[in-house]
């Protein structure tokens, strides 16, 4: 077994195979960007060596400084992680030419898997099912649209060197075909260094299962069941689980032994992923078909150790110095179920907008047991306090629970998304919690169409409502005052008085409305509040882990509540929500925005404009296009108009918030 590996990689995967290098006393050297400089992964691990700027093109993909810190550590083996250079095989080669082990695959396997056109023409041969498309290498884009024609629509555009849903696009008719060609190479090319694209029929009702495959090097191959990531938004995985639901015995040895015969067409080494497509018809038969290969780890292996007992970052250890596969097909077992939540840094209500800050608040439920097989586990690398920055993806953290079936581990799942509470930075816990409580889920009835089908109750919900986050607003006001109070009742700030009634009045800010709430303070010392049309007693307590107790409108509520600049945040079982108090003096001199004025929605780069100035536009025609978090997002005027001035050029960095371009004769932005 190797004696220090060097990891190259960040965030959690970086601490995830650091916690198994220790448990095996082995040990590790991180690398950092100036922007980790402070990150968890560096604490991780025993040693840490500096490697360049924050862009990952200054750092994480510079593979030459990551070979020179493993020299220059005595490290005798690199895991790649997942993302950056884990799928380069010219990394994978240089590792070897430097005399270090590769924790991943050989080179010439990732070259065979890593362009899908080439890797699809492989699995045919093996006889591994493939969906009807077309992968050749003439990328004309005439010829790509007759392909798309022949095919019939709808029909899907894949970056051909692509992944985690990027360069990906579905098209419906022939008439969207040229310009969703266009940004999909564009965002190739950014991500991958190669626009070539491979169309493919789009599946109706499809579900996305995998299996995952194990090889080493003396021939031995076993697969480790599918995992179910049909869930997904953008083309990108949201709930992971396994085993599958509705899996057949059969068609999980006949997807597994597929899988394992495409890892031995390309005498695959180490933990790689088989991604199928699978076809649901209407007599409940499925069909399943090719995809692709990651030859890597994957963020979902959790939910795999889960159901297994495994640790899959110990088996790529232990192949990749040499050692046989621990176990043999027979020997693997699945036990209970287990499900994965992907906690991310965006705004689901505005087409998921990667968001940016400072962790305020990061509370976690607690972990049980070792992680192999444990009931709730948090794989994350940030901590209270910590930055999202927009240099990298998006993920805060995985959430994983296992139970003993999946109505179990459902119910975990959704209990301790409640006691995740982060604030300072937008995320998606409420949404999963709303994925989890919708019918198509709980029932599993899966599909890549979940979200959307179940649209009008996942957007835009309000899980508590005004009156109890007006109640909740105003405890935490009380018992601060309460905690400040002096002996003298005359300065007092809670109302107290010798006799009669006192109102005192409150205004907040709740969904984007004025909302006003009168609080009266009753003779004998007890509340009562009237928040709309909602009234009655107010009580109010508190706990010694700082949960407040509430009890107001004929319920009892006990909820944790946290202020930041810019709200009061509640966070309640049934899920969490922010309300705004209105300080009418600190607004006073406040103006209205000025029209025609177009802003970043975000911190990124500006990829593109779409006009120049002078250009006439009408509502909804696309303007400019910005990237952020290794993803493509385009800004459409808000009204008809005409191009006044563009205020940046492609390749600029942005901050939040940011005029882009002015429109003359526009409505204001909002």
């Amino acid at each position: 077994m190797f004696k220090k590996i060097l990891i190259a990689n960040r965030g959690e995967i970086a601490c995830r195979v650091a916690a198994t290098a220790r448990r095996m006393a082995v040990r590790t050297v991180a690398v950092y960007s100036d922007a980790d400089a402070h990150a968890n992964h560096v604490r991780a691990c025993e040693e840490s060596v500096h490697i360049g700027g924050s862009a990952p093109k200054d750092s994480y993909l510079r593979w030459e400084k990551i070979l020179a810190a493993a020299k220059a550590t005595g490290a005798e083996a690199v895991h790649p992680g997942y993302g950056f250079l884990s799928e380069n095989e010219e990394f994978a080669q240089a590792c070897a030419d430097a005399g270090l082990a590769f924790i991943g695959p050989p080179p010439s396997a990732i070259k065979a898997m890593g362009l899908k056109a080439e890797s699809k023409q492989l699995m045919e041969k093996a006889g591994v099912p493939l969906v009807p498309g077309y992968h050749g290498s003439d990328q004309h884009p005439e010829l790509l649209q007759r392909e798309a024609d022949r095919i019939g629509y709808p029909v899907l555009i894949k970056a051909s060197a692509g992944g985690g849903g990027k360069g990906m696009r579905v098209v419906e008719k022939k008439g969207d075909f040229a310009a969703a060609l266009a940004s999909c190479q564009r965002e190739a090319i950014n991500s991958f260094g190669d626009d070539a694209v491979l169309i493919e029929r789009y599946v109706q009702r499809p579900r996305h299962i995998e299996i995952q495959v194990f090889g080493d090097t003396q021939g031995h191959y076993v697969y480790l069941f599918e995992r179910d990531c049909s869930v997904q938004r953008r083309h990108q995985k949201v709930l992971e689980e396994a085993p599958a639901p509705g899996m057949t015995e059969a068609m999980r040895k006949q997807m597994g032994e597929a899988a394992v015969a495409a890892a031995r067409a390309v005498n695959y080494v180490g933990a790689g992923t088989v991604e199928f497509i699978v076809e649901q018809r209407d007599d409940g038969h499925m069909n399943f078909f090719f995809m692709e290969m990651n030859t890597r780890l994957q963020v979902e292996h959790p939910v795999t150790e889960a159901i297994t007992g495994l640790d899959l970052v110990e088996w790529q250890l232990r192949v990749a110095a040499g050692e046989s596969l621990p176990l043999k097909q027979e020997q693997l077992q699945i036990h209970g179920h287990a499900i994965e939540a992907r906690i991310c840094a965006e705004n689901p209500d505005n087409n998921f907008l990667p968001a940016t800050g400072t962790l305020h608040v990061y509370r976690k439920p607690a972990q049980h047991t070792a992680f192999q097989r444990s009931r709730v586990r948090i794989d994350d690398g940030v901590r209270e306090g910590g930055v999202i920055s927009p240099f990298y993806d998006s993920m805060i953290a995985k959430l994983i629970v296992h139970g003993s079936t999946r109505e179990e581990a459902l119910a975990r799942l959704d209990q301790a998304l409640a006691q995740t509470h982060i604030v300072g930075v937008a995320t998606n816990v409420q949404f999963l919690c709303g994925i989890l409580r919708t019918d198509s889920f709980a029932h599993a009835k899966l599909d890549t169409a979940l979200i959307e089908r179940e649209r009008d109750v996942l957007f835009d919900r309000e899980p508590l409502g005004l009156p109890l986050a007006a109640a909740a607003s105003i405890a935490r006001t009380l018992l601060a005052e309460a905690a400040t109070a002096t002996a003298d009742p005359f300065s007092r700030r809670d109302g107290w008085q010798v006799q009669g009634v006192t109102v005192r009045p409150f205004e907040f800010e709740f969904r984007s409305e004025t909302k006003t709430a009168e609080l009266r303070y009753l003779h004998d010392g007890a509340l009562s509040l009237k928040v709309g049309d909602v009234a009655g007693p107010l009580e109010i307590g508190s706990f010694p882990s700082g949960e407040i107790e509430l009890q107001f409108n004929g319920q009892r509520h006990t909820l944790n509540v946290y202020e930041d600049p810019s709200a009061v945040h509640v966070f309640a079982a049934d899920g969490a929500t922010k309300i705004t108090t209105v300080d009418r003096l600190a607004h006073a001199g406040d103006t209205h925005a000025e029209g025609g004025r177009l802003t970043a929605p975000m911190p990124g780069k500006v990829a593109s404009f779409a006009v120049r100035a002078g250009d006439k536009v009408s509502r909804g025609q696309p303007l400019a296009v910005m990237e952020a978090m290794k993803m493509e997002h385009t800004i459409t005027a808000p009204s008809d108009g005409t191009v006044e001035e563009l205020l940046f050029a492609p390749g600029d960095q942005v901050a939040e918030g940011a005029e882009l371009l002015r429109l003359a004769g526009a409505a204001p932005a909002t």
